[in-house]
């Protein structure tokens, strides 16, 4: 691995979360945050910078299209992780990739070079 790669994850589901987590960590990059909340999601992105995401789309009672707002308002590429219920995105998020649980190591792989262009 060439080029670490800074991440935030936002999923709400703790086990799913750190699986991801190790996926990441495997791949030799680093998890810059990970949260549940699009609150938490959006303070983090006020905090830091990131080079990606990976946003599970449905956080319980909300969705993390704020998240997905302040991260295409930044410039930060992002994937859309959902269970197979995606709501349909706004014209904004209509070219959004999207990542389809559950995941595997190769499904992320593949997600986070897509997004940093490799």
């Amino acid at each position: 691995m060439t080029n670490t790669r800074n991440i935030l994850v936002v999923e709400d589901e703790p086990l799913i979360a750190m699986m991801l987590e190790d996926f990441i960590d495997m791949m030799g990059h680093r998890i810059g945050a990970a949260v549940g909340s699009v609150a938490d999601a959006l303070a983090e992105i006020e905090a830091q910078s990131f080079d990606l995401a990976i946003l599970d789309l449905n956080l319980g009672k909300e969705t993390s299209w704020p998240v997905a707002d302040a991260l295409q308002d930044r410039g930060i590429p992002f994937v859309l992780a959902t269970g197979g219920n995606l709501q349909a995105p706004s014209e904004r998020h209509a070219g959004a990739r999207t990542l389809t649980k559950p995941y595997t190591y190769e499904n992320v792989q593949a997600s986070i070079d897509a997004l940093a262009g490799v």
